[in-house]
This record gives C-alpha cells, structure tokens and sequence, in this order.
C-alpha cells in the first residue's frame, strides 16, 4: 500500500513561495489501476515525482507497506519496487537498447527476452535491439521502449506520466493493451498520468488534481460519469 500523509510542496517563487501540492492525503491500495486526472498545472506530474523520489516534498510523509520512504532517494525507492516513467523518455548517448532492458530487469536478460518485452509494446526486436538510446529514435520509439522497461521491471508500483504523449493513434490504442496486460500479470499497482478518457475508462480508480488538492476520488465507475458529465473549466465542480 501507498500512502501520502499530509503530502505539500512548494518552491520559491520571486517574491514568495508557491504551493504546488497542498496537503494531500492518500491511501492506494494493492494491484490496483489508478488514473491520476485533472486541469492543467494543477500539480499531477509533480505528485508523480514526489511518489517516484525525483523531488522531496516540503512537508508531509510517504509510506509504502508501512515504511516510512520519505527521506529516501529514487534509486532507493526504485531497489523498494517503485518504477517512473518520464513523460518526457530520457536518451542515453553509448546505451543500446539491449543494455537498457537489462539494466532495467537487473538481470542478464537472454536477446530473445529482450525481444519479448519490445514486441510488448509493438516493436520489431531485429530494428531496435542494438540501436542506441539516443537522438536518432523518435519521441514515440522511446515512450515505448520506455515503457518496455518498466514491464521488464515488473515491480509493486509503476508511475507513469502521460504515456500518450508523442505516441500516434493507432500506437495509442495497442498502448491502451499493454497497460491491461501488464496490470493483470504483474499483480502490482499502477498509476498514470493522463486526460485521456479512455485511459480513464480502464481506471479501477481516479484521483482527480486540481490546484495542488485532491478534488475528487473514488471509484472510476463513480468518478468517470461525473467527469464527462461536468462542464470544463473552473465551472466543473472538480477544478473549483
């Protein structure tokens, strides 16, 4: 179980500070499909990136299965079974892709395996298995390699941050599979940021974001119908 307890944030702004999360408290419970949803700037990427370690909130305490994980850095969290998946994937100039996975598994992965988890995401293994993780692939080819990693991984808790972002349609709706997938068989928790409604639909739950507080969250049978039946902006009841 995660759990955020009284969770803020705040960095300094010119002549203040700003709050970007305001006191969230969070219970997530095992195995389950989180959606994480809400205006923009209201604070998601950055709750996704206190969860995964990347920034320390201000205040407030984070436990998973009852340690405090806190003070703990990302590698620390990530050894704990906390995997992050950048919305924006990161290159790494001299590493194939072969190296990549194999980094990520923390294990000598046979080729063939590799390959497994590339077909995953709808690549073929033989165009990218040695290619560098760098400038030459595109933002797509890397969301999904990206996303290979994390199913190599295979951990308690996989975040990840607008996964849609630079995959194409038809690209988008195998992604929609994969997340399925890879809830069922790695029987960990997984939890993405996104607006897309059909990512929504899959949601076991919804945790809605808006202006650094929790406005709305429960089960995605409840929360979903009173999204699409809002009316955008601040006159959503969700975002005011």
């Amino acid at each position: 179980m995660l759990e955020l307890k009284n969770i803020s944030f705040e960095v300094e702004a010119e002549k203040d500070t700003k709050g970007i999360l305001k006191d969230i408290s969070l219970k997530l419970d095992d195995n389950k499909f989180i959606a994480i949803t809400g205006p923009n700037g209201g604070g998601k990427s950055t709750l996704a990136k206190v969860i995964a370690g990347i920034e320390k909130p201000t205040s407030g305490r984070i436990l998973l299965d009852g340690e405090d994980i806190t003070d703990l850095g990302i590698t620390q969290r990530a050894k704990l079974g906390i995997s992050y998946a950048f919305q924006q994937p990161v290159r790494f100039k001299g590493v194939t892709v072969l190296d990549l996975l194999r980094l990520a598994a923390g294990r000598r992965i046979s080729v063939m395996g590799a390959c497994e988890y590339l077909s995953e995401v709808g690549l073929c293994a033989r165009d990218y298995i040695n290619r560098e993780v760098n400038a030459s692939l595109s933002g797509g080819e890397l969301k999904r390699i990206e996303i290979a990693t994390i199913i190599a991984r295979g951990t308690k808790l996989s975040v990840f941050d607008e996964p849609e972002a630079g995959i194409d349609l038809w690209s988008f709706q195998n992604l929609i599979k994969v997340f399925e997938k890879l809830h069922e068989e790695i029987h960990g928790s997984i939890m993405i940021i996104s607006h897309q409604e059909r990512i929504l639909k899959i949601a076991d739950e919804i945790v809605v974001i808006a202006a650094g507080r929790i406005a709305g969250h429960g089960s995605g049978a409840k929360i979903l119908p009173e999204l699409l039946n809002q009316p955008e902006g601040e006159n959503c009841k969700f975002y005011q």
